[in-house]
């Protein structure tokens, strides 16, 4: 493992400043691109090979977000991302050698936030991460502003200060992703939003080749809240039924 660096050209106005990402994976040409990417984006960096040291380290260090390779050694990234978010929340981005959908969503339903499928750029990873992050600290203020309280659509409820929802008074689990996913089609329900659209607005990611990260999301969330619940306008995007008034 890594000791942690911090970047020599990172400063306190470095929008990635202080911020700890852990980053495993087995390969080290891979483990070590990322590494020194992040470092010249200003974050502290540290890694881990293997399963085992990945979760002891997320322990030790408490990262604030994690970068996780789905094929590892003593245990896969799967059980990784299981165990750390048994013990604190944080975002995952998870990294697959496979374009497999199964593997994506299996990832988004154990706690990730998002993906990547090898082989990826090194500057859309560094601008995931930053995506990630500030999804983290809107997450925090909104968690103590007012909003207006819980929207009801049929029998699903969202709780905006909670960031809780309910389907048929039944909580429902979903990540960070999946809330502010399906917050931004709750705010004009029955309204086509196209792939393009909830990629800007949730993911804050103007790059069109990521729609099939927004295709997987609603995936995830239609197992959660019901399939029933988001229509496809196939060509174009995806709305939220809403009861016929």
């Amino acid at each position: 493992m890594e000791q942690t660096h911090t970047s020599h050209n990172g400063t306190a106005a470095t929008p990635g400043a202080q911020r700890r990402v852990l980053v495993v994976e087995d390969d080290p040409t891979i483990v070590d691109a990322i590494a020194a990417r992040l470092r010249a984006e200003g974050f502290l960096v540290q890694t881990a090979g293997d399963g085992p040291a990945a979760v002891d380290t997320a322990e030790a260090w408490q990262p604030d977000l994690l970068i996780l390779d789905i094929m590892l050694p003593g245990f896969d990234g799967l059980e990784v991302c299981r165990r750390v978010q048994a013990q604190r929340p944080v975002p995952v981005l998870m990294l697959t050698a496979r374009d497999d959908e199964t593997d994506m969503l299996v990832g988004l339903g154990v706690g990730a936030d998002d993906y990547m499928t090898k082989p990826f750029s090194m500057r859309e990873l560094a601008a995931r991460v930053h995506v990630l992050l500030r999804r983290v600290e809107r997450a925090a203020l909104a968690a103590t502003t007012p909003r207006s309280g819980i929207l009801r659509l049929g029998e699903l409820e969202i709780d905006h200060a909670q960031r809780r929802v309910r389907v048929r008074s039944e909580d429902v689990h979903l990540t960070p992703t999946e809330f502010d996913l399906l917050v931004c089609l709750a705010n004009t329900p029955r309204a086509v939003l196209s792939r393009e659209q909830l990629l800007a607005e949730v993911w804050d990611w103007a790059d069109a080749s990521g729609t099939r990260t927004v295709d997987s999301h609603i995936k995830a969330l239609r197992r959660k809240i019901g399939a029933e619940r988001i229509r496809t306008v196939h060509g174009v995007g995806y709305a939220l039924e809403t009861p016929t008034p």
